[in-house]
This record gives C-alpha cells, structure tokens and sequence, in this order.
C-alpha cells in the first residue's frame, strides 16, 4: 500500500485530469490547480493512438471520443493557385480504432467532467513555491492559502512552471527544433468539407483544416526559424506583426490566411521544442506529460504520452510503499516508450514542411505517388509502432525498481 495520500497536480488540461482519475482509484485524494479560469474548451486536433486507446477504455471515455473524432478524411496539397497536386487519405485517425483525431478542447471536456465528483479542482490558481519538509511538500499558491501535499505532480505543459520550480530554467532542458508553429480559429473561406489543405513553399507552410467539431476552420502556419531571438516569448502582437511579415508575399491564399490568424480568438504561437531531462522527479516532486518530455506537436504523439504516462505513475503509486521506488518505476517503464516517440519528429517537421527546395520536390515526388506514400515514407509506420511500444501493466526488473532515498 502506497503512503502517498494526497497529492496535487498542477494543470487542467490532458493530464492533469487523467491522474486525477487514476489516483481515485487508487483512494488516493487529488487536488488539480490550474492557471485558467476554467477548463480550456476549443484549441486544435489532437490525437490519441495505439496505448492511449487502452488507457481511455479502461477509464470507460472511449465510447465518448469515438463520438467526438474530427472527421476529417483527406489531405489536399496544392500548388500556388490552389489547384490540387496530391490527395491523400490518413492511414490513421479516420475511422482506425487504434488511432482517434479529436479536438483538445473535447478531450479535455471528456475527460475533466468524471473527476469532478472526487477531485478538488483549484481555477484561476498557481503554485508559487515549493518547500520540501519531512513531512511533505509545502506549497504556496498565488491565491490560496498554503497547503501540504505528500506528491507534487508537474502536468502544466511545454513551459511549465513546476519544472521550473524544480529542475531549474526552460532553456537548460530544451531542445529547439528551427522552427515555430502557429494555430488558431478562421473563417471558412474555402468551404472545406472535412478536409485539410496544405501550401508550401521552402521553409513554410500554411493550411486550413475543416471538421464538423469546429467553429468555422482551424489554420495553420509553420515557419521555419533557425535563431529564436526570443519571438516564441514576445507580446503577441509582436509575433502577429512577425508572421505577418515572415509569410508576406507567398502564394495561395496565405496572406488572407495570415491575416484572419492574427484576428483568431484563440491565437497560439509558439516555438518548436522538445524536452530532454536526465530525471523526471526530485524529491517528492515529479513531472508528467509534457513538463517532463515533451515530444513536440511535430511528432503528434504528445497527448498519447500523457495519457500512458497518468496510468503508469498511478499504478507505480500504488504499487509501492516507498514514494522513491514508485517514482523510479514510473520513469524506469516510460523512458523507453518516450526516447521512440520523440524521435518521430525530426521526420514529421521534414514531411510537414520541407527546408530547401531541393527537399519540397522530393517530398512532393513522394506524394505524387498517393497509395505508395506510406510504403515509401514510413511515417505512418513508425507512429504505428511507437504508439503501441509499452505494456501497460508490465513491472520493471525488481533491480530498477527501487530508486533512491530522496521522496521516500
């Protein structure tokens, strides 16, 4: 039986709210703190694959994002007049029970709406501090009161605030991947029917994605951008005026695409990073999805690993005595399945958007191809694969098992 009685999560989104359900099945009580001031409806497709699909049964929502997949059954590139040059069909996500394309803001709802009979959610919050006692961990908050915890668990993304409580700056566990993303709600100018369309040019792309779960369409902007300068943390109007200016004068129809993105009501810009950290948990603190390894979105497998990982790190609770082994365990099984997945996504940015012309002729020689593209790319393949690559309930050997005296 595990010591761990309480434990506070920070973040609301994905798997915050997927711990939560896990810890109160295991008795263990849960306390969610969350920035927003209420769950985060809206926001882009995601997609929930191979593992996830398990853990979303078990928890008994599969039913419920099956109900709530996007739809969305093609992808069209096209030339500089819009005309069509490569149509393809997903492999996964369209109507494959191992591969789910679903909107964030629905998964979130799905999986939020369960725990809130048993879990103590704290909106419109912040931690502010953390202070290791023999007891457990103090923390302050930016509203509440003070409180004591046995486990902090990090579950607030890309920029986490936990992890830099903890394990030190952003910039120190980062690796930039050259390039910046940017997506948002627009008009549906183009009268898409559960489709995606997809213009390139060496170095950037911009596209629209239409599904019926939307409000209008989503867009799409990807730029590569070999030195930060900081834009990924500048005002947001300065990253509007940037992109603005980085896309004028390309084709299609990107400079009313650019435009009505700068106008998008849930505008989000940022760079591309991936997370790399020797250890996931100091002390009694510990991090989960994407604050501990974040995969990037170019890999697409971000929400499959928080969802895999909230199972395993509440199982491991459960199953040992000693906060340190439970931890270690956690980390020891999800190593490996994290490394593969994370290594998807120099390929799915190379595919995505191509640097060099030479490198756009050659993907688009490829798509020309239609059916042969997954044999000939292997992307789809390698998702596949890595999605499926833990066993959800295997332990690790009893030598890997212990970890260290520190969070005992």
């Amino acid at each position: 039986m595990t010591a761990v009685r309480t434990v506070l999560v920070s973040g609301a989104s994905i798997a915050g709210p997927a711990l939560a359900h896990w810890l109160h099945r295991y008795d263990i009580r849960a306390t969610v703190v969350e920035k927003a001031p209420a769950p985060r409806m809206g926001g882009h497709a995601i997609d929930v694959r191979g593992a996830a699909v398990d853990v979303a049964e078990r928890m008994g929502v599969l039913d419920s994002l099956r109900a709530s997949v996007t739809e969305t059954g093609r992808v069209v590139f096209v030339d500089t007049r819009g005309r069509p040059y490569a149509d393809i069909a997903p492999t996964m996500g369209a109507g494959d029970d191992r591969s789910l394309e679903i909107v964030r803001g629905d998964l979130t709802r799905i999986l939020h709406e369960p725990t809130v009979e048993h879990t103590e959610y704290l909106y419109d919050d912040s931690i502010t501090a953390l202070e290791e006692t023999p007891e457990g961990v103090r923390v302050s908050f930016r509203r509440s009161e003070p409180r004591l915890f046995d486990l902090v668990v990090g579950a607030d993304g890309l920029h986490s605030e936990t992890r830099r409580l903890t394990m030190g700056p952003e910039d120190d566990h980062a690796r930039y991947m050259g390039a910046l993303i940017c997506i948002g709600g627009v008009p549906d100018r183009l009268g898409l029917d559960r489709e995606a369309r997809l213009y390139n040019e060496p170095g950037r792309a911009a596209g629209m994605i239409r599904s019926p779960r939307f409000d209008g369409a989503k867009g799409i902007a990807l730029l590569h951008a070999p030195d930060l300068n900081g834009i990924d943390r500048a005002p947001e109007a300065d990253q509007k005026a940037f992109l603005l200016e980085r896309f004028a004068g390309a084709g299609w129809e990107c400079d009313r695409l650019l435009e009505d993105l700068t106008h998008s009501p849930d505008f989000y810009f940022d760079s591309i990073k991936q997370i790399h950290l020797d250890r996931w948990y100091r002390g009694r603190v510990v991090l989960l999805g994407d604050a501990a390894h974040c995969p990037s979105p170019m890999s697409g497998q971000g929400t499959t690993l928080a969802m895999v990982g909230a199972y395993v790190l509440a199982l491991e609770l459960s199953r040992h005595e000693r906060l340190a082994s439970a931890l270690h365990a956690y980390e020891t099984r999800m190593r490996p399945y994290v490394k593969a997945n994370q290594e998807i996504a120099d390929t799915g940015i190379g595919f995505l958007a191509p640097r060099t012309r030479l490198g756009l002729t050659a993907r688009n020689t490829l798509l020309r191809f239609g059916g042969f593209l997954t044999r000939l790319s292997g992307l789809d393949r390698r998702v596949v694969r890595t999605a499926e690559a833990i066993d959800l309930d295997a332990r690790p050997p009893a030598d890997m098992a212990e970890g260290s005296d520190e969070g005992r």
